[in-house]
Formats: structure tokens, C-alpha cells, sequence
């Protein structure tokens, strides 16, 4: 299956040094698609560790190439990497920097939308593939216990059985204490890295963090691609700072206009009026206002 080509790194991989400027962090969401999402053998190495299945680079499929990733507005809207698979069927991965209330309902909601989109090509019920949605925190969303990765299926408490597959969504928190004997815990190592020493510990018996090793010291050291890096912490922060200085005031009306524009995403979104009042604290008639100016 056809998939997005290698991003063309120069050889000399430590060109940032010569720039003077820190490294940027995978978890940026701009560094994230360029790492994962325009390196197949980075991508499949990454699936096959949180799946727990062998996934080739060959046999996946991006299917938003350009990932709108000079895009800084509407994240609500935008998944970060969003790929087919021959086998395994749809996949999406995203980077969440914090925690909020909605997440629970987005999630959902994608994995559910990734799963009816497949009847819109005329496919038979026996033939559509498995949804799967892998959201990687940089924050604590699960509180119960310390576990840093949680599958979550369709199951029957009562009897204790699955249902057979057909959504599934992982959740992984950086943030949490990892265990060596995991595969899954040298790619959160891998995420949560800053310095030189750390991504060049990690990467040394690893051929597939080496690769995204190399691609986030271009980046590094490539001012466009650190402009865009850093508008996109900015935005980020910028929205963070609004949301908590506006709760504190009491949902003074800065943060009733942010509030205003995640109930706007989420009705892009087509949540029902009543979660998104839960969600963001606005009146269910304030939320109608808002889908009437769409």
C-alpha cells in the first residue's frame, strides 16, 4: 500500500548545534506529524509497540499527507496522524498537552466517526476494519490508578466478555511512571526526552528512534520548521492561560470566550448541546446561540 514518502533529512544530523537553539519537543504537536507522520518506519515501529502486533512501514497508508500542519487553529477538529492499515484498519494518533473534560466524548466520537466512515464507499458490515484511536498525554487524564497505558473495548461487565473487535482506544500518559519491560515504555522515554544524551541513549539500540532522533535534530535547526514549532506552543499556552485565569475569575468573560470557541468545535463536531454545556460550562441556550451563527 502506498504511504507518505520519507521526510529528506540532510546527513549532517546535527546541524541545530550549529544554530545555537535547545532542541524541540516530540510532543509538539507540529514536531509530532513531522516525526511520525512523514516516517513510516518510525510510525510502525511506534503502532507495533503500543499494539503489541508487527506492523511494516510498507503497510501503511497516510491519509492526510499534508496533516493541515501549518494549520494552528480548530485542533478540536484536526487529528494528528491519521493512518490506514492492510491488516489492522484505521488508526489514529494525537498528542494531548492537557487535560479537559471533553476529551472522553472526543475520543469516542472519532473512533465511532472512523468506523461509520467506512460505509460511505459502498462496503458490505462483514468488511469494515477495526477503528483505533492512540492518544498520547503529556498530563494525568486517568486518576484511579498509576497505569501509563489503558486499553479501552467494548466489554460485558456482568459475563466478562468482549465484544468482538470493533473500536478501540488507548490511552497513554507520559507523565506516569513506566516499566523497563514494556515495549511500549522506551517510546514514552523516547517522547518525554529533552536533552541530547537522552534521545541519543534511547536511540543508540533502536534503529526506528534513531531515525526520529535524526528528524527532530533537522528540525531543531531548520527556522521555518522552529517557527512553526514555536507558534504552536505559543497558541497552545496562550489557550491554557485563558482557560485557567478565566476559571479562577469565576468564568469571567475571557474565559467564557474560549469557552465559546470549544463549544463552537465541538458542535463542529456534532456533539448533542447537552454534553457540550457539561463540557464547557456555557447555557444549553448560550451553546444554541452559538450553532445558529455557524
Amino acid at each position: 500500500m502506498p504511504g507518505v514518502s520519507r521526510l529528506e533529512i540532510p546527513r549532517r544530523h546535527d546541524y541545530y548545534v550549529t544554530m545555537n537553539k535547545p532542541l524541540l519537543s516530540p510532543v509538539n504537536d507540529y514536531v509530532f506529524k513531522r516525526v511520525f507522520g512523514e516516517n513510516l518506519t518510525v510510525l510502525a515501529a511506534f503502532l507495533s509497540a503500543v499494539l503489541g502486533i508487527a506492523i511494516r512501514g510498507e503497510d501503511l497508508a497516510v491519509i492526510d499527507p499534508n496533516f493541515r500542519a501549518n494549520r494552528a487553529k480548530d485542533h478540536l477538529g484536526i487529528l494528528d496522524v491519521k493512518v490506514k492499515t492492510q491488516q489492522y484498519g484505521i488508526i489514529d494518533v494525537e498528542i494531548q498537552v492537557k487535560a479537559a473534560v471533553y476529551l472522553w466524548n472526543r475520543f469516542q466520537y472519532y473512533t465511532a466517526r472512523n468506523y461509520v466512515e467506512q460505509m460511505r464507499s459502498g462496503r458490505r458490515y462483514e468488511s469494515l476494519n477495526k477503528a483505533i484511536t492512540i492518544v498520547i498525554m503529556d498530563a494525568h487524564l486517568i486518576h484511579e490508578d498509576t497505569a501509563y497505558h489503558h486499553c479501552f473495548r467494548l466489554h460485558d461487565k456482568k459475563h466478562d466478555l468482549d465484544y468482538p473487535d470493533s473500536m478501540e482506544i488507548h490511552i497513554l500518559e507520559i507523565v506516569k511512571r513506566y516499566d523497563d519491560g514494556d515495549p511500549v515504555h522506551q517510546w514514552l522515554q523516547f517522547l518525554a526526552a529533552r536533552t541530547e544524551e537522552e534521545f541519543m541513549s534511547l536511540a543508540q539500540n533502536n534503529p526506528a528512534m534513531e531515525e526520529a532522533w535524526g528528524v527532530i535534530k533537522y528540525l531543531s535547526g531548520d527556522e521555518q520548521a522552529r517557527a512553526l514549532a514555536e507558534a504552536e506552543e505559543r497558541e497552545r499556552l496562550d489557550r491554557a492561560s485563558l482557560y485557567d485565569a478565566g476559571k479562577a475569575e469565576g468564568r469571567a468573560e475571557g474565559w467564557k470566550d474560549g469557552m465559546a470557541n470549544v463549544a463552537q468545535n465541538l458542535l463542529h463536531l456534532g456533539l448533542p448541546i447537552a454534553q457540550i454545556a457539561a463540557a464547557t460550562g456555557l447555557s444549553p441556550a448560550e451553546i444554541e446561540v452559538l450553532r445558529r451563527m455557524q
